[in-house]
């Protein structure tokens, strides 16, 4: 083994993730390569990312791009291979529940390479979200397992996993928004977008919501309606554009629809938004720590604790629900509390667990 750890990353929450584990792993003197899959390529969705983030460039990068689950998996199996095969490292270490981390999981467990899961343990108990299936299988093929919240200790137990695996480590992503919410500029993003102090934004990439065209109807109509009484800002996800535009997105006047945004841009309009509509999970954190109302248009979710202990509702895809929710949300003052460990050290902790195996 070359002694040096591999930190694989492919889409724009593991950047979050990885920004401070990464970091800190340096500082304590771990020798470290940054992999980017390249399984998410658009540059407002990737490059820009380790621009903002201060992180070096990536040490490698393998270009795979999209396609279907089993080809990109496929693609990012052997791409990886052959990057372990020349790298040998001590330890691989993945991010979230994406297919470069379930690739990366399985090639390094066949190579007889250790595998550190961040962000292990999180269930949505539906197996028909492929990220299910991707956590499932990560964790059972990881030697260590770094949880983010407590339900995930429960998780964990309840499959058989080692307690010698697992190590509750807190949120890496909350580091990363709690490093740069104190230079978010809100004022500027309003200004070039036009919008005045009340608004809402929206996130919607799940195939659950954009691969149907009839769920995708459904999400336009929610929109439609929640546009009448609010401004919306959709920066849309490249996954979905398609079905989203056919229902009709673009021409509802209520709404503005624009590119995706870099992270500190993003979490700026988040951070004066009304509300926020979202079926993404690192959202659905990142409201619970801004204290933003949060409507989430699924039916489950892997971070229970964003109900629990934050300012997140679950409410599908059906408008009659998710209206008034979303109503309802904008008008009462949530109180979060905060969730245990997520006080910005998580990667500075998952590193000093890196250290002493590299050791």
């Amino acid at each position: 083994m070359s002694g040096e750890q591999l930190h694989i990353v492919g889409a724009r929450p593991n950047f979050m993730k990885a920004a401070p584990v990464v970091a800190a792993a340096r500082e304590q003197g771990i020798p470290t390569q940054l992999v980017h899959t390249g399984q998410h390529y658009d540059q407002a969705m990737s490059h820009i990312f380790f621009e903002q983030l201060g992180m070096p460039e990536p040490d490698l990068n393998l270009g795979v791009g999209s396609g279907s689950h089993a080809k990109q998996t496929a693609d990012l199996m052997v791409a990886i291979e052959k990057t372990l095969l020349s790298c040998n490292p001590s330890c691989v270490v993945v991010y979230g529940d994406i297919n470069s981390t379930l690739a990366a999981a399985l090639v390094a467990s066949k190579l007889h390479i250790p595998v550190a899961h961040v962000e292990a343990g999180l269930r949505s108990f539906d197996r028909t979200m492929p990220e299910e299936v991707n956590r499932i299988v990560t964790d059972s093929l990881s030697d260590l397992l770094f949880v983010t919240s407590p339900e995930g200790l429960v998780n964990l137990g309840t499959e058989g996993a080692a307690a010698f695996k697992v190590h509750f480590v807190g949120n890496p992503m909350i580091d990363t928004l709690k490093r740069f919410v104190s230079v978010l500029e809100p004022g500027q993003i309003r200004s070039e977008l036009g919008l005045s102090s009340e608004y809402g934004v929206v996130t919607v990439h799940r195939p659950s919501n954009v691969d149907d065209p009839a769920a995708a109807e459904r999400i336009v109509e929610i929109l439609r309606q929640v546009s009448d009484r609010i401004r919306l800002v959709v920066p849309l996800h490249p996954r979905g554009r398609g079905t989203l535009t056919d229902a009709g997105i673009m021409d509802l006047p209520g709404v503005l629809v624009i590119d995706p945004l870099g992270y500190l841009e993003f979490m700026a309009l988040v951070s004066q938004a009304s509300v926020v509509m979202t079926d993404s999970g690192g959202i659905q954190e990142e409201t619970t720590v801004l204290g933003i109302p949060c409507i989430t248009l699924r039916d489950n979710t892997e971070r229970p604790i964003t109900v629990s202990h934050g300012t997140n509702v679950l409410v599908g895809n059906n408008p009659q629900v998710a209206i008034p929710a979303a109503w309802a949300a904008i008008q009462k003052k949530v109180d979060p509390q905060e969730p245990p460990l997520w006080d910005g050290h998580a990667g500075e902790r998952i590193a000093s667990v890196l250290l002493q195996i590299s050791i």
